[in-house]
């Protein structure tokens, strides 16, 4: 199996999980500055042009959760949960796509994006609209991780390697979360594990968007 990765926001989670999980993939860096991911080979494997791909067999899977969930069932792994839970972290990874990482990626990109590609200073518009949605999603965030070690009580999944994933970047994004400790202290429980740490098998860049 091939992984095809940059360091980006969705890389960074799939490669989390190969790396928790001692997936046997071989990591294939996709230059996205010199226009890797535009050229017809990486085109027939993923039209979209868009990275983290796992190539398998002659098939090839993009969407990082797609992916996060395929290294699991490989690895035959809790991270991806059967009966009841599977919805529950369903659950969570449509919370994440359709809440909480919308806002907390406006940070991250004009603090951190739009700077590295030169599109100038954080629009203060751009934040001011999203920080009311980012703190309704934290407050949700927050309250249910209270008492708990992770999204499903005490077991680890892909939804907390999904959800988590602009934590790493909260304070040079300027993330408002200030008044959410369970956030922190769930995010400090990540951090102890090597392959939250450093996910990409190269040395560590700040990922893109």
């Amino acid at each position: 199996m091939k992984l095809y990765y940059a360091p980006t926001l969705h890389s960074y989670k799939v490669c989390a999980v190969a790396r928790y999980l001692d997936s046997p993939v071989e990591y294939v860096a996709v230059d996205l500055k010199a226009g890797e991911h535009r050229s017809p080979a990486f085109l027939a494997i993923n039209p979209g042009a868009r990275v983290p791909v796992l190539s398998e067999g002659g098939k090839s899977l993009w969407e990082s959760n797609a992916i996060m969930m395929r290294l699991a069932l490989l690895a035959g792994s809790d991270l991806w949960p059967q009966g009841v839970a599977q919805s529950d972290v369903l659950r969570w990874l449509s919370w994440d796509s359709e809440h909480f990482k919308p806002h907390a990626g406006a940070f991250y990109f004009e603090h951190i994006i739009k700077p590295a590609i030169g599109l100038g200073d954080p629009d203060p518009a751009a934040l001011a609209a999203a920080t009311p949605p980012f703190l309704a999603s934290a407050r949700i965030l927050d309250d249910h991780l209270s008492g708990r070690q992770f999204l499903l009580d005490d077991r680890l999944t892909i939804a907390d390697f999904a959800v988590a994933v602009t934590l790493p970047f909260a304070e040079q994004s300027g993330m408002p979360l200030d008044g959410f400790p369970s956030i922190r202290d769930w995010h400090a429980r990540l951090e102890a594990l090597p392959a939250w740490r450093e996910p990409f098998p190269q040395s560590a860049q700040a990922p893109a968007a």
